[in-house]
């Protein structure tokens, strides 16, 4: 699945955390790893951005005391690894298509910013590429900029799109999208929302009629509720994942701009806090720069350990 160039862009979207987690170890003095130290290396996990919670269970790993004295600064490293892969596996899902009666119908909702409508695009790729009929919805009818996007990525894709005016309803855009895939048998419908959290309750409501409206004309519908998450944004994706699972009810992740800027420890830190199934990461502005991920190799990548660990 993963060829080298998307290994590469791993690392590369990746390099600003391990390059984090290797200066916050180094320099420490791993000769002894008495309270002190491993009060130390857990605060420097914790600076990285892998979460309180991984890095209290490395810490109670190295205090088990299976280490000799001198353990090497690449001994903690593959137990991070360790740790992290255990963290990312049972989130590491990618998404499945089996409702029946087609459509499956995927929410994406997520912040204006969050590279909400690019996301879209690629996950619809993505399933082209499995073999999957695709049909979008243009439900962010606040931004005409938004609708435009999203009808140029259609374009682009070769996929159809329903959309209405710039301020239209958006629950009688995501309707007609039902209704029209449900005749013709679309596999999945894909519908974009508004993504504004300045108002909790106006964004609330308006999920709530798209719902309803779903609901109507398939009661299984929405069959999935993907947050997109900017990776950059560190810690206030974490606080997003809060938000949207109280307001919408968000059933998986997608993490975005992966890219080398990003907060990448940020992945494990809501695998490990919601434990919500992460469809796919994304590391480039490119089509195919999104997808799902080997929870192992993501882990050697964020602790340092690619190039000298295999497994």
């Amino acid at each position: 699945m993963s060829g080298p160039g998307w290994h590469e862009k791993l690392l590369g979207g990746f390099r600003k955390t391990s390059d984090r987690l290797l200066g916050n170890l180094a320099g420490l003095s791993l000769a002894r790893l008495d309270e002190a130290t491993l009060d130390e290396i857990e605060e420097a996990l914790i600076a990285s951005d892998l979460g309180p919670a991984t890095a209290a269970k490395v810490r109670a790993r190295l205090a088990e005391g299976q280490f000799e004295r001198n353990l090497e600064e690449l001994g903690i490293r593959v137990i991070v690894a360790e740790e992290v892969a255990k963290v990312l596996e049972p989130v590491a899902r990618p998404l499945e298509i089996e409702a029946f009666p087609r459509p499956q119908v995927i929410l994406v909702i997520g912040v204006n910013g969050s590279g909400k409508t690019t996301t879209i695009a690629k996950l619809a790729n993505q399933l082209l590429e499995q073999d999957y009929s695709v049909m979008l919805a243009a439900g962010d009818t606040f931004r005409a900029a938004a609708i435009g996007q999203l009808k140029t990525w259609a374009d682009r894709i070769g996929v159809p799109i329903v959309s209405g005016a710039e301020g239209g309803d958006a629950a009688g855009i995501v309707f007609e999208a039902v209704k029209r895939a449900t005749e013709i048998g679309t596999d999945v419908l894909i519908v974009d929302t508004a993504g504004r959290l300045q108002n909790k309750r106006e964004l609330m409501d308006e999920l709530a009629k798209v719902r309803r409206v779903l609901g109507r004309l398939n009661p299984a519908a929405p069959h999935d509720v993907v947050l997109v998450l900017d990776a950059t944004t560190g810690q206030n994706a974490l606080n997003q994942i809060e938000v949207f699972k109280e307001v919408a009810g968000v059933t998986g992740l997608v993490m975005t701009k992966l890219d080398g800027t990003a907060r990448g420890g940020v992945l494990v830190a809501a695998a490990e806090k919601y434990g919500l199934p992460i469809h796919a990461i994304g590391v480039g502005e490119k089509v195919d720069d999104l997808r799902g991920f080997d929870a192992k190799e993501v882990a050697r990548i964020i602790a340092g350990v690619d190039e000298v660990a295999h497994g």
